[in-house]
């Protein structure tokens, strides 16, 4: 743990597959139990750190008879365990400073004491609660960015001119202009109230759903609304929002898409109504 605080060694989180994404539980990689050790079979799929991580957290299937959440189970699996491969690197539209890769396990021996929890089973468990954290964190990079995105906004309005006057003095790009400063404030409010219930002890899992539903949506519209002010200039990859416009697409999908987090939103609020 020192070790991965300082940033010595690298860590990674291996949970989607080629044929399993939003539905996590149908993942097919298999950890086979042989004497003192497992051996892991499997793809994993746009690993975040994959190509560098010295130190992976796998989930697999530990019981083929529970298709279900049950039947997985969590394992550190070291970067250097023979068996493991790395796939080359993924060419994606954008987030190029975050490398992903496909990981591929071959037989791969792993010492049974590296389950996660000491027992089968338990991996689904660790993962959802890893996924909480990770929805208010990517919430939070949301909020982030939505905010860098309105400064840029606003210097560059107040900077350039058309019909005589700044940009920022014309209503129209006024209301832009305000439309984002309030979404923005809107989604740090809800991350922020969030994580402080979160550092309470209260159960978040829907808070962070709300979370990241509203900021991965909320900044999508204001870098939409950063390029559309800057004009032809935002079209350009010498401007910031080039860049931005195209990063902050992938917060709709990772982390549990929008479309997962509407599911888990709503199913929560009625099995707390029942």
């Amino acid at each position: 743990m020192p070790r991965l605080a300082t940033g010595e060694i690298l860590s990674s989180f291996c949970l989607t597959e080629p044929d399993s994404g939003s539905d996590a539980a149908s993942l097919r990689t298999t950890a086979v139990r042989d004497g003192d050790h497992y051996l892991l079979n499997g793809t994993k799929r746009y690993i975040t750190n994959g190509p560098e991580a010295d130190l992976f957290t796998v989930m697999a299937r530990t019981d083929p008879d529970n298709k279900g959440a049950g039947g997985i189970s969590a394992f550190i699996v070291e970067g250097d365990t023979p068996g493991l491969m790395r796939g080359p690197a993924d060419n994606k539209m954008g987030q190029k400073g975050a490398h992903t890769c496909d990981i591929i396990f071959d037989n791969c021996r792993v010492p049974a004491e590296n389950i996660i929890g000491g027992q089968e089973g338990q991996g689904f468990k660790t993962a959802m609660k890893v996924l909480d954290r990770g929805r208010l964190h990517i919430s939070a990079v949301c909020v982030g960015v939505a905010e860098r995105l309105v400064e840029e906004s606003l210097r560059y309005t107040m900077e350039r001119k058309q019909f005589g006057a700044p940009l920022a003095e014309h209503q129209l790009v006024q209301a832009m202009l305000a439309d984002s400063k309030t979404e923005a404030y809107a989604g740090k409010t809800m991350v922020m109230d969030a994580a402080r219930r979160k550092d309470d002890g209260e159960n978040v899992s829907t808070l962070a759903s709300c979370c990241k539903l509203f900021c991965a949506e909320m900044v999508g519209r204001v870098a939409d609304r950063a390029v559309q002010v800057h004009g032809g200039a935002g079209y350009m990859s010498e401007y910031a929002v080039e860049r931005f416009y195209r990063d902050v697409r992938l917060f709709r999908i990772y982390e549990g898409t929008t479309q997962i987090q509407q599911l888990v939103i709503a199913r929560n609020m009625v099995r707390e109504a029942s």
